[in-house]
């Protein structure tokens, strides 16, 4: 697909998601071209938040594949930041509009750090004025992909509101999010990261040349397509788990359901949900850099592999000391030294490629995957009810 005309592409019906996934290795480095220009003032607003208050809550928040953004840099950030300080969170858009008593406490500072492709989705919109209702210090970190999606604008010239645009390209027009999950997802980790700059800068070169060759190893992503299977099931360790959740997502999006997903981590998919696995299921694993975690993600494969039920077994992974011994996308081990959270970004450009390839493969159309346009790019017909609680007296009777 990556190397067809454009004519070809629309033939398919698959020309906008296509090169949406292409376009991503230089959006990222665009995205950490964006960060290096606003760096010194990310940093003095989040330096303002810790000299103010003794600790933060920071909820990571979004719908769908916006919510797996804080999914895929949850884990990570966690075993990086001073947790005496911050406490992270992540909790989708969605949760917080229907229980937000349950988040949102009038006297613990709060810094919502909202993810957005349009920034015009109801949730996300109700979500930040809840917590204004009802937290006494509330601040806001909006991260979005459309200037004038209405999150934008309401964030511009705010005081307690740092806005991050990203690139004009990563703001998707096709259904499924690509571009603007990655370059969300890379801009978070940038954000909040301790690594020095220069450290950032290296590891945003690796997984550029990462994505690149995801591209030119498209054949590589066929052949596992061509595989005779009709579901698929993605496992994920940490923030990999995040990205399996995202990479499920997908095919349910561009296949409209046709082939049926599930996710879970390897030590949690042992369980019940293994039952899920039968002779027609393609089973990928994105097998995490850390030596550690390492271990449960390839001993999943092997148990796989001894079960022989599913037919079809897939190990995406860095070349390291030790390996899946059965069928592997690998990278070259250039990239052994990258965090599991950076490591989602080019792994993701494969489940994207998969749900591309898929999509066609079903006789679906990528460009326009829901027949029945019941699944839209922006959700409409939300209705936000009123909630009455305040900041002031803590009441928690909602209005109904």
């Amino acid at each position: 697909m990556f190397t067809f005309s454009q004519e070809k592409l629309v033939s398919f019906g698959a020309s906008i998601p296509t090169s949406e996934i292409k376009q991503q290795p230089g959006l990222w480095s665009e995205t950490y071209s964006l960060y290096t220009k606003k760096r010194l003032e990310i940093q003095a607003f989040l330096q303002k938040l810790a000299e103010q208050h003794e600790r933060i809550r920071v909820i990571f928040t979004g719908i769908g594949t916006s919510a797996n953004v804080g999914e895929t840099c949850l884990p990570y950030l966690n075993g990086k930041v001073d947790e005496k300080k911050w406490e992270l969170l992540s909790v989708p858009t969605t949760t917080l509009v229907s229980n937000p008593y349950e988040f949102f406490k009038a006297e613990f500072p709060t810094l919502l750090v909202s993810f957005a492709r349009s920034g015009i989705s109801p949730e996300s919109l109700a979500a930040g004025e809840l917590a204004e209702q009802l937290v006494k210090n509330f601040y806001q970190l909006t991260i979005t992909c459309a200037n004038d999606g209405e999150l934008a604008k309401r964030a511009k010239g705010e005081e307690n509101n740092l806005l991050l645009l990203m690139p004009d390209r990563a703001n998707d027009q096709g259904l499924a999010m690509t571009g603007s999950y990655s370059c969300m997802t890379l801009m978070a980790l940038l954000v909040f990261d301790p690594l020095f700059v220069e450290e950032k800068w290296a590891i945003v070169q690796i997984i550029r040349q990462m994505g690149e060759s995801v591209i030119l190893r498209e054949g590589d992503i066929q052949t596992i397509i061509d595989c005779d299977f009709e579901r698929i099931i993605y496992l994920g360790s940490g923030s990999l788990e995040g990205l399996a959740r995202e990479a499920q997502l997908k095919i349910l999006e561009l296949t409209a359901g046709k082939i049926v997903t599930s996710f879970d981590s390897p030590l949690g998919f042992r369980h019940a949900p293994k039952s899920f696995v039968n002779e027609k299921a393609l089973v990928c694993v994105f097998v995490s850099n850390h030596p550690y975690t390492r271990q449960y993600d390839l001993d999943i494969l092997k148990e796989l592999q001894r079960d022989n039920i599913a037919k079809n077994i897939c190990a995406i992974e860095v070349d390291g000391k030790t390996n899946y011994d059965g069928n592997t996308f690998l990278f070259d081990r250039d990239a052994q030294s990258i965090p599991d959270a950076y490591l989602a970004l080019p792994f993701f450009m494969i489940g994207q490629t998969i749900s591309l390839l898929a999509s066609v493969k079903v006789g679906n159309t990528p460009d326009t995957p829901s027949p029945t346009g019941t699944v839209n790019r922006v959700k409409k017909g939300v209705t936000i009810y009123e909630y009455k609680g305040s900041k002031e007296d803590g009441s928690l009777v909602s209005s109904i």
